[in-house]
């Protein structure tokens, strides 16, 4: 999960995870020792990601996977699929399977996304698709693997 903040850092636009701000957070606190306290250290934080001071720290937590479900369904019409499909090229995820059905007047789509070449986050894909299903009177959702997989454990 990325925060919405957009940073700089020589110059280039870059996201930072929670894990990320974490870091800098956790290496302020060390900085600031027997001095540090929540207000000192948000400002301390914020100063270092607003001055491009920020510097990676490798994480030592296990990385989510950039796979996402998509499923979509409604009234079968034209041009559900082709349009559904632009918003994710668009955005630069790769689609890794994808099953429809139609039954009747209704349709189902789902789909195995990789967004983690894209440079949008979940939120802002599913915002993207929110105007094409309004558009196309459908519904579509995205989830992410690890969530999916945490909700169906055995």
């Amino acid at each position: 999960m990325f925060i919405s903040y957009f940073g700089k850092l020589k110059g280039k636009k870059v996201k930072l995870s929670e894990s990320e701000i974490r870091a800098i957070a956790m290496q302020a606190i060390n900085e600031l020792g027997d001095n540090a306290n929540p207000e000192l250290v948000k400002e301390v934080v914020e100063k270092a990601i607003k001055n491009s001071e920020y510097v990676p720290i490798p994480e030592t937590q296990s990385q989510t996977t950039g796979r996402v479900i998509l499923t979509s369904f409604g009234l079968n019409h034209p041009g559900i699929v082709s349009n559904v499909t632009k918003v994710l090229s668009d955005a630069n995820c790769d689609i890794t399977d994808l099953s429809q059905k139609l039954m009747g007047d209704f349709y189902t789509m789902i789909i195995m996304l990789d967004i983690s070449n894209s440079p949008k986050d979940l939120s802002e894909i599913q915002n993207d698709l929110n105007v094409v299903a309004e558009k196309m009177k459908i519904k579509v959702y995205l989830q992410h693997e690890d969530l999916f997989r945490f909700m169906h454990r055995v």
